[in-house]
């Protein structure tokens, strides 16, 4: 049993499990961040803009067998699904982007140098090393 738990305690402080915990949580944190400008900011205005409002659209199902209520489709609620899905991925995808051009952009590596032009020497014994290779 002891081994059990030692083995469970090396498990639970690795690096990479604190590492998840903390992208977990942040997670969440983006993603209520996320829903909130969609639903807040976002479909506000996309309802202004195609001025339909479409939590209201239902299908009514037809009753059977000798239900009170007949059943619905709530069409309309999910085309607002559709439409925030395509947000929050449209929002993440540049969110995403933004990091990773800040990412690229201090973990490029330097320029290579360039090779310095020879110097006359060098220009002078290629010449005649040419001229040898042409004599031979």
């Amino acid at each position: 049993m002891k081994k059990f738990f030692n083995e469970f305690k090396e498990f639970a402080v690795k690096g990479n499990m604190i590492d998840m915990a903390v992208g977990i949580i942040v997670g969440g944190a983006f993603t209520a961040l996320v829903t909130s400008i969609v639903n807040n900011l976002v479909m506000p205005l996309v309802g202004i803009l195609i001025g339909v409002d479409f939590s209201s659209w239902e299908i009514a199902l037809p009753r059977l067998y000798g239900d009170k209520d007949p059943g619905t489709l709530g069409i309309g609620a999910f085309i607002n699904s559709v439409i925030s899905f395509l947000i929050i991925a449209l929002i993440v995808f540049l969110f995403v982007r933004g990091m990773n051009k800040l990412r690229n952009k201090h973990s490029e590596p330097p320029p290579a140098p360039q090779a310095p032009e020879p110097s006359a020497e060098e220009k002078l014994l290629r010449e005649i090393r040419d001229i040898l290779k042409e004599r031979k």
